[in-house]
């Protein structure tokens, strides 16, 4: 990005901090070699790992279960023309450790779509990016049209 461009990039606590208030996000993995995004639920744990809840006989389990993939949530605001987006890049991984399952039953995130047998699937944060567009200023003053 130039700088002044509109946009500012956001550093890691802060991209953290923002991703812990969207209700929502998108985890981005490979399905059948193409690429496939699937909108969830989600909560960060205290390392800044993002967990879901799901199915264990899910798609999303079955594809994301050791591969590296993309997280991404954001807020929009459209009158302003401003806004955020955040990106968690990193593995995924079912959780397997039971006392760690038992402490998500009880403080993690919960499915929206209930099933018989649930599993947390934790990305860690390897690397963490984002950036905040700041209502219609750019290097170049204001957008004409804001």
């Amino acid at each position: 990005m130039e700088p002044n461009d509109g946009f500012r990039e956001l550093g890691r606590q802060e991209c953290l901090r923002l991703l812990a208030t969207a209700p929502v996000g998108r985890v981005v993995h490979t399905r059948h070699a193409l690429p496939a995004v699937l909108p969830v639920n989600f909560r960060l744990d205290d390392e800044g790992a993002v967990l879901l809840c799901t199915s264990a006989a899910s798609e999303l389990a079955r594809a994301v279960d050791g591969a590296v993939v993309a997280f991404e949530a954001d807020e929009v605001d459209p009158v302003a023309r401003s806004g955020w987006s955040v990106v968690v890049t990193g593995p995924a991984a079912v959780v397997s450790d039971f006392d760690r399952f038992r402490r998500l039953v009880r403080d993690g995130p919960l499915s929206w779509a209930p099933s018989p047998r649930e599993v947390f699937i934790r990305i860690a944060p390897e690397l963490v990016t984002g950036r905040e567009l700041i209502g219609g200023r750019s290097l170049y003053g204001l957008d004409p049209f804001f």
